[in-house]
């Protein structure tokens, strides 16, 4: 750091220092807001489990079950259902998930349904067209909002305005790791394992096709709230780990800045002693 004054090295210090004040104070936001997101996380898994169940459950105990959700078409036109978050400063966390859609993308005919500022601004620069805007706020998306997505996309398959639809989420595994994932919604898969056993004691009225085609766009409201509880609870972990990395590692600059400021305050005493003793 030759040839910098040790006013400069001072104002250096300082601006790391508030530098480090703020990144602390965002680890701490965000490792509040990941304690309430986790909760959220654990609270509506019970919800999309029981849905899964019952829709198995009518699938496999019925061997000439027929639905249109369960038909598979050749694929012309897809729409995919991305989440991402609406700020930065969150490690790689926006990245990962936007190039993960990206590469399925690739050159297929493809709608997008982006919740989340980030994922609205990547789409639009792309020239990608987005079924709607109305989510750019990922943060006010709330659970009404995903059933009415969920209904929308339903009907939009059944129309056959797109042959499936796919949702882009991250998976939260810990507060350390974080995994983009996607996840096919349309067409239904069926378990071909299970089909040829006997019926269900259950009785659905007014029968189980009515049933299953009711509570499908349901099933898809609790698969994309639940990906929205991940993806919330992904985003503030990785933003505590980013942040956290950033606090140590302007204690780092700060450790060595202080260290060549008292170098070169030693070496502008020791040239003051020379130049008296040489005077003298």
């Amino acid at each position: 750091m030759a040839g910098i004054s040790t006013k400069e090295i001072k104002n250096r210090i300082r601006s790391m220092e508030s530098t480090k004040q703020i990144t602390k104070a965002m680890e701490m936001v965000a490792a509040s807001k990941l304690r309430h997101a986790q909760n959220r996380v654990l609270s509506s898994r019970p919800y999309f489990e029981i849905l899964y169940s019952t829709i198995t459950d009518i699938v496999d105990s019925n061997t000439d079950f027929s639905s249109p959700y369960l038909v598979s078409r050749p694929v012309r036109r897809s729409v995919y259902v991305v989440i991402a978050g609406d700020r930065g400063l969150a490690g790689g966390y926006n990245s990962n998930i936007l190039k993960l859609v990206q590469s399925q993308i690739g050159e297929k005919d493809v709608t997008v349904l982006p919740i989340g500022k980030k994922a609205v601004d990547f789409f639009k620069s792309r020239g990608i067209p987005a079924l709607t805007e109305s989510y750019a706020e990922a943060a006010d998306v709330s659970v009404g909002d995903c059933f009415s997505i969920a209904k929308q996309l339903s009907k939009a398959y059944l129309a056959g305005e797109f042959d499936e639809v796919v949702i882009g989420y991250t998976n939260f595994v810990s507060v350390l790791s974080q995994t983009p994932a996607t996840l096919r919604l349309l067409p239904l898969l069926q378990s071909e394992g299970k089909r040829s056993g006997g019926g269900s004691d259950i009785l659905y009225e007014p029968d189980s096709v009515t049933v299953f085609d009711a509570i499908v766009p349901e099933y898809l409201g609790g698969i994309l709230y639940g990906a929205l509880c991940e993806s919330r609870a992904a985003e503030q972990a990785a933003r505590r780990t980013a942040m956290d990395s950033a606090t140590q590692n302007a204690e780092d600059m700060i450790a060595e800045l202080s260290l060549k400021f008292n170098q070169a305050r030693q070496a502008a005493i020791t040239q003051e002693i020379t130049e008296i003793v040489a005077g003298s």
